[in-house]
């Protein structure tokens, strides 16, 4: 079974986006600050991880450096999943390490989708996925 680690203060976001992941048999963890997403990272080795820039403890792309910087999670890919949608901030937050970078509102139609592109793109193994 495919892990997702969702990051996300918002708990509406959060719900959606393991809603739809859930619906399509992954299992997802929740962290609602960036310290405790790195923990479980670090603890669990999730398969992706979907982080929010605008956490209450730290910057996204600052966690995304610290997982990226650990012997244990510097394999996982890490998508930026936020409401920053300025020109310019996709290419600040891949060449801050982050794999991927998704926009909120999630669309719904092709959520799932694009999760498992990503997936797909880094290499992760799908047989167990759907």
């Amino acid at each position: 079974m495919t892990r997702i680690l969702i990051i996300e203060d918002n708990l509406l976001n959060m719900e959606l986006a393991t809603d739809l992941l859930e619906a399509n048999d992954f299992t997802v963890y929740q962290a609602t600050t960036a310290g405790e997403g790195i923990r479980l990272a670090q603890n669990f080795l999730p398969d992706l991880i979907l982080l929010d820039f605008g956490l209450p403890d730290m910057h996204g792309l600052q966690a995304a450096q610290i997982l990226k910087n650990c012997d244990a999670t510097t394999r996982v890919p890490v998508i930026a999943l936020t409401a920053h949608a300025m020109k310019g901030d996709e290419k600040i937050a891949l060449s801050k390490g982050c794999n991927g970078y998704l926009t909120k509102p999630i669309n719904t139609r092709t959520f799932v989708a694009t999760i498992l592109q990503f997936l797909a793109d880094t290499n992760i193994s799908l047989k167990d996925s759907k």
